[in-house]
């Protein structure tokens, strides 16, 4: 956490969540700083893709946040066919947040300091996915990456298969002692708390366009800003609200769950034949670790 920020209140790498009773809203607000950092630089990313993945990441975390079940997992995956980022992949099980990026650097370079969405990914689809690991099930919404941003692909996630109202914002500054990335999610829940049935979902709700209103105003440097608190951004933007609840979220770590058990317990699942496929001369199966960008000499 940043020194500027008071120790009882949140910096870095924690998820803040928060909720707006008088107006049946909810919300997550988060501030990625070490985490982001260990994450980025596993690769030698350009600047354009590591705004991408930042950007990825806070919206992992700000929909994983969500999730009740403890053990469950989000995922964030953009893929299509031709473009130049050809994979994104992110996901998020309780505070663990990993991501990366594929990408085609020659093409890159020749689009300049700051593509568009569209010039990186062409024509593409965001698939958002929950696994919850207490019943087993899974989740999984598609939408076209259009707009001007993924958040703006996850606001389209969220209107048409949760039919919920949602705002996103995300802010990243990079500089030479590292990236920042930080983001805030607000939901209108009609007809009350959490866990009730949403009898009605209307857009144009008066308390939502309220709180739409209010979060909208918030500025790219303050989701940014090392020194301003979460507790205090969301006291510059509800302060006039009657009650704010906010409650602690998970502390985040960079979460790639790789290890040579991990991956002897994955190829224990092949044929005998293909293991033997995959073997080098010493008898060992190399598995590269595209998230932390580590090689894993497997003895099968």
């Amino acid at each position: 956490m940043d020194p500027a920020v008071p120790a009882a209140e949140t910096g870095f790498d924690q998820v803040l969540g928060f909720t707006v009773p008088g107006r049946n809203a909810r919300g997550r607000v988060v501030r990625l700083g070490p985490v982001l950092d260990r994450i980025l630089t596993a690769h030698a990313y350009p600047t354009p893709i590591r705004h991408l993945l930042a950007e990825a990441l806070v919206l992992t975390v700000l929909m994983g946040a969500l999730l009740k079940d403890d053990d469950g997992q989000l995922t964030v995956q953009a893929q299509t066919e031709g473009g130049i980022v050809d994979l994104l992949v992110c996901d998020y099980r309780a505070g663990a947040v990993r991501g990366y990026v594929r990408h085609d650097a020659k093409r890159l370079s020749a689009l300049g300091a700051n593509p568009s969405l569209y010039a990186l990914f062409g024509k593409a689809y965001l698939a958002i996915t929950f696994d919850l690991a207490t019943s087993g099930q899974r989740y999984q919404g598609i939408v076209p990456l259009e707009g001007a941003s993924l958040a703006a692909a996850c606001e389209s996630y969220f209107a048409q298969s949760e039919q919920v109202p949602t705002l996103i914002r995300v802010g990243v500054r990079s500089s030479p002692q590292g990236c920042i990335a930080g983001g805030l999610l607000v939901q209108h829940l009609p007809e009350g708390e959490e866990g009730r049935e949403r009898l009605h979902v209307r857009m144009d709700h008066p308390d939502w366009e309220h709180v739409a209103a209010i979060a909208g105003s918030l500025r790219h440097d303050e989701l940014v800003d090392p020194a301003l608190s979460l507790e205090a951004l969301l006291w510059r933007l509800f302060h006039e609200e009657s009650e704010v609840r906010i409650d602690p979220g998970a502390a985040l770590e960079r979460g790639c769950r790789c290890s040579i058990e991990h991956y002897q317990a994955v190829l224990s699942r092949f044929a005998a034949a293909d293991l033997d496929e995959m073997r080098d001369e010493t008898g060992t199966i190399s598995v590269d670790c595209a998230f932390c960008s580590r090689i894993f000499a497997i003895p099968v």
